[in-house]
């Protein structure tokens, strides 16, 4: 149909059904995260198309020439035959059904209908349909709802001067910081300057934003990122990005302007000193790069050494660091913009990978069994018994009354014999609440109800105070304590008073033993002798 009026009709018509569909398809209830991606995606396909059928409606209308044109064919004079444009037409819509006989009649409600359907409803049990929204996540992804950020941790432990290279743990932590600052901002100036930076900084925002991609598809994630890049480009012009600022390179410095020196232009490079200069005539590359250039017809080197007129090897060598550091302060400034929407699934990514740590090589294949295993979600139609089922699902058989593990059922009975989950541990210092295993029993101690217990008594929650659980106890405990503070109060005392006592009698002592006397007769006694010889008159 070559017709522009009856091309606007149907696109009106198209577009009105795709908003039609939209609707039906938004207006689901999705009880799966699977599902609710799919649905998204399918919801994104829609909006593609009623936008590229608004631009080619609004080009139409744009163009007066031909619709002025269809209007005249339309509007043929009296005298003239008022159908033969129409019998003209039909001559050409028959001559290409003829021409293709095998096109497909309504092809605009089988694409509805693609969009609008089930794939897991009314079809063969034993076939099973290729889910196109799975192809786009890697294992890791769970079908987007963690980061597959692997092969970005091991490219970050590659670069130089790092420091310690983190675990994937940590590398989350890293990242999880960039709420607060610009994602790797504890790295030096020199390791974000390096080529190897540039490249790992630039995959991981294409990463993030390829995720963010696949797993928002209804967010308008340009205008977002462009938004950020106004933002960025304002505060690198005005130097309001901390961290970057322009620093002096030593070399250049001492040599001035960074321009000075001696070029050689067969080695394309530029020497501080002429003793240099002249040292590397007689090498081996210089002679060979003299007879490449000789050969290939160029311009021999300036035998005093300047470079050639236009030649700015030093300016460009700083042009292209600059743009290295721009780059990579953009990229940062990009990823960390990101960063930020993906907090949530960060921690959950953080939260699968410690789980899946502590579960061992048996357990992650009976849960990828599981995955694989996973029964399709029900149609619309049948929200209400799948809403039953749920529930009959929920209502897990537990007689034992056993913990729930991390996938919410009870866990094996022999787990629960082994860390003697069915002892109660009573504490009357935490309002009488009952602990169930010794593991649990023995951490609480440190936890903040049993703190605010020991701090309403009036007591220490130290080591001292573990393992009792009655108030009585403690309180017993801290008046022993004070007792034998008390008597070693009253030791202490006793002890320091006899030790006056002994080196009073001991000075005492040493002044009769040690003090001199000497008679007329020039003999000389000690203090207690003289006493003794005076009072029996023999002096």
């Amino acid at each position: 149909m070559d017709s522009i009026i009856e091309i606007q009709r149907q696109s009106h018509e198209e577009i009105e059904r795709f908003e039609v569909a939209l609707y039906t398809l938004l207006s689901r209830p999705q009880l799966t995260h699977e599902k609710t991606l799919q649905n998204e995606h399918k919801a994104s396909q829609i909006l593609d198309r009623i936008t590229s059928r608004a631009d080619a409606l609004n080009n139409l209308y744009q163009d007066e020439d031909a619709r002025k044109a269809e209007l005249d064919l339309l509007s043929a004079p009296s005298q003239q035959n008022d159908l033969s444009q129409f019998y003209a037409r039909l001559v050409r819509i028959q001559e290409h059904h003829s021409k293709y006989p095998d096109a497909i009649p309504d092809g605009f409600d089988l694409e509805i209908a693609s969009f609008l359907d089930d794939p897991n409803q009314d079809g063969d049990d034993d076939y099973e349909q290729e889910d196109p929204i799975a192809l786009l996540f890697s294992g890791e992804e769970g079908y987007g709802k963690y980061l597959d950020l692997y092969a970005n941790h091991t490219a970050y432990n590659n670069l130089k001067n790092v420091g310690k290279r983190p675990g994937y743990l940590q590398y989350l932590d890293l990242l999880l910081a960039a709420q607060n600052t610009p994602v790797h901002s504890d790295l030096s100036r020199e390791t974000r300057s390096t080529k190897d930076f540039e490249t790992y900084i630039k995959n991981l925002h294409n990463y993030l934003l390829s995720f963010v991609k696949k797993t928002r598809p209804l967010d308008d994630i340009e205008s977002q990122q462009y938004q950020a890049a106004q933002e960025f480009d304002s505060k690198w012009e005005a130097g309001e990005i901390s961290g970057w600022e322009e620093q002096v390179d030593p070399k250049s410095k001492a040599n001035g302007d960074g321009s000075e020196g001696i070029w050689c232009a067969a080695c394309q490079k530029n020497y501080s000193k002429q003793t240099v200069y002249d040292a590397h005539l007689t090498s081996k590359k210089h002679v060979k790069a003299v007879a490449r250039q000789a050969s290939s017809g160029e311009p021999q080197a300036n035998p005093n050494g300047a470079p050639p007129p236009g030649s700015t090897p030093v300016t460009v060598q700083q042009s292209s660091a600059k743009s290295r550091l721009r780059n990579s302060a953009y990229c940062i400034h990009m990823a960390t913009d990101l960063l930020i929407t993906l907090v949530p699934t960060l921690n959950e990514t953080k939260s699968n990978v410690e789980r899946r740590f502590s579960l061992t090589a048996r357990e992650r294949e009976q849960e990828l069994l599981e995955q694989s295993n996973t029964t399709p979600a029900p149609a619309a139609g049948a929200v209400d018994g799948a809403a039953e089922e749920e529930e009959e699902e929920e209502r897990i058989y537990n007689p034992l009354k056993l913990p729930l593990g991390w996938d919410g059922k009870p866990i094996p009975y022999w787990l629960y014999k082994l860390h003697g989950l069915g002892v109660e541990y009573r504490c009357e210092i935490c309002s009488d609440h009952v602990y169930m295993g010794r593991k649990n029993f023995d951490r609480h101690f440190q936890e903040s109800r049993h703190a605010f217990g020991m701090r309403a008594l009036g007591l220490p929650n130290t080591k001292h105070f573990h393992e009792i659980t009655r108030i009585d106890d403690a309180l017993s405990r801290a008046l022993a304590f004070l007792e034998i503070g008390h008597s070693l109060l009253r030791t202490a005392s006793h002890a320091v008073a006899e030790r006056l006592k002994q080196e009073g009698r001991h000075e005492i002592f040493e002044q009769e033993t040690m003090e001199e006397l000497e008679d007329d007769e020039g003999n000389v006694y000690n203090r207690k002798t003289y006493d003794d010889l005076k009072k029996q008159g023999l002096i």
